[in-house]
């Protein structure tokens, strides 16, 4: 008898934005999401990495490469396409200049004609968010924003938020967007133990060794000292998009 001969089949199409380069815990997030047959993924987009981790890999087209891989080490029938954003932060003052790929891919989808309902799920900066809907604030209406980001008290440290304020006040401030906003009082509770974290990708073939070998290759500043635990924040955007 074959088990898995229950169709499941899309709820919901989904991009995903994130800082690629940067915590692991965001692939491994994206992998939940492709994998995941009641999500559609559409498009994963790419923001920068804050400066404070001095990676060689900061760029925004940096992730998108990483991203990209991913993908492929997936190999869904159906591949999202891939595209790198905005390289630096947000200024609420419209410029002239080329647009990112990632700000084309939200505006595009968000206006494509689709009975499933869109959701932009971001573990990052809210960089490529604000820009999109600076450019076409038409979009506010045409998706749901997930969001791993901000505190409960203001003046909590908060990587996401802090690494561009610009862009999530002026994302936070529209009234006209739908947001599930994530704080880190809530997502810093999603963590697995360092033990659990290398076996559960290491006996789990290709994919789950090339997840691993993300966290083991990753560059990390001097003040930051790993324990037995690892946070991995960016997973509870799988939860509310996965029914």
């Amino acid at each position: 008898m074959n088990l898995t001969a229950l169709p499941v089949r899309p709820r919901c199409r989904v991009i995903v934005d994130n800082d690629w380069s940067g915590d692991p815990d965001g692939l491994l997030a994206l992998a939940h999401h492709l994998l995941s047959p009641s999500n559609r993924v559409v498009a994963v987009t790419s923001s920068f990495l804050s400066p404070q981790f001095g990676s060689p890999l900061s760029r925004a087209a940096d992730g998108a490469g990483l991203a990209a891989r991913l993908v492929e080490e997936v190999g869904p029938a159906e591949p999202p396409i891939v595209a790198a954003g905005c390289e630096s932060p947000f200024d609420a003052t419209p410029s002239e200049g080329d647009v990112p790929p990632a700000v084309d891919a939200i505006i595009a989808e968000a206006h494509r004609d689709e009975r499933l309902p869109l959701y932009l799920v971001c573990g990052g900066p809210l960089t490529n968010v604000a820009a999109a809907v600076r450019m076409d604030p038409s979009i506010a209406g045409r998706l749901k924003l997930v969001w791993v980001g901000g505190s409960l008290d203001p003046a909590t440290p908060e990587y996401n938020r802090d690494t561009d304020p610009a862009a999530a006040a002026y994302v936070l401030d529209r009234s006209d967007l739908e947001i599930t906003q994530i704080p880190v009082e809530a997502y810093q509770q999603c963590a697995v133990s360092v033990a659990e974290l290398e076996h559960g990708l290491c006996s789990n073939g290709a994919l789950g060794r090339w997840l691993f070998e993300r966290f083991t290759s990753l560059h990390l500043p001097e003040v930051i000292e790993l324990g037995e635990v690892w946070p991995i924040g960016d997973s509870p955007r799988s939860r509310v998009t996965t029914p």
